[in-house]
C-alpha cells in the first residue's frame, strides 16, 4: 500500500473594521511576512473553532465567524524540506471581539490595519498569494453560511471505518 496523499488544512480569519483589515506580522522561514490570522486546523476541532483559536493566538482578540467567504487550494514548495505542500485554506469573515491581556503566539511580531490598496502594494510582504485574493473575493461580497460547513460535534470526532 502507498502513502496516503494528505493536504495540510489551514484557517483564515477576514476581519474588516473602517475599511481597514486586521493582518499579523510574523517571522517565517522566508523573512517577515504579512498574513491574516492564520494557521493550521488541529485534531478534534472544527474549522470554525480553529479560526476563533487562532485569531485569539495571534491578535489577543476574540472572534466570532459570521460566514466563509471562500476555500482556497495552493502547492508549494516547502524551503525546509523541498517537498511539494498542499494547502486547503479555508477563510472566515466575522466579528472582532473583546481584546485580551495574552502574549501573541510565538513568531507573531504584531498586529497591524492595512487597507487593501495598502496590502495590494507589497505584494512581496504577503506570507502567500492567498492573503489578498481571500481579501478581494470579502470585498466583492463572495460569503456562504456557515451551515455549509458539518459542525455537528459528532462530526469532529473519530470515526470508525
Amino acid at each position: 500500500m502507498t502513502d496516503v496523499w494528505k493536504p495540510a488544512v489551514t484557517v483564515a480569519a477576514i476581519i474588516e473594521r473602517d475599511g481597514r483589515f486586521l493582518l499579523i506580522e510574523e517571522a517565517t522561514s522566508d523573512g517577515i511576512r504579512i498574513n491574516q490570522p492564520a494557521g493550521h486546523l488541529d485534531p478534534n476541532e472544527s474549522l470554525a473553532q480553529a479560526v476563533v483559536r487562532e485569531t485569539l493566538e495571534e491578535t489577543a482578540h476574540d472572534f466570532t465567524p459570521t460566514a466563509l467567504v471562500g476555500m482556497y487550494m495552493a502547492r508549494y514548495v516547502s524551503v525546509r524540506t523541498g517537498k511539494a505542500v498542499t494547502y486547503l485554506r479555508f477563510a472566515f469573515c466575522g466579528d472582532l471581539g473583546a481584546r485580551h491581556d495574552q502574549a501573541l503566539d510565538h513568531g507573531i511580531l504584531r498586529t497591524l490595519w492595512m487597507s487593501r490598496d495598502e496590502l495590494a502594494a507589497c505584494p512581496e510582504r504577503h506570507r502567500s498569494p492567498q492573503v489578498l485574493l481571500c481579501i478581494d473575493d470579502y470585498l466583492r461580497g463572495q460569503r456562504a453560511p456557515l451551515s455549509m460547513l458539518n459542525t455537528h460535534p459528532s462530526a469532529c470526532g473519530v470515526a470508525h471505518v
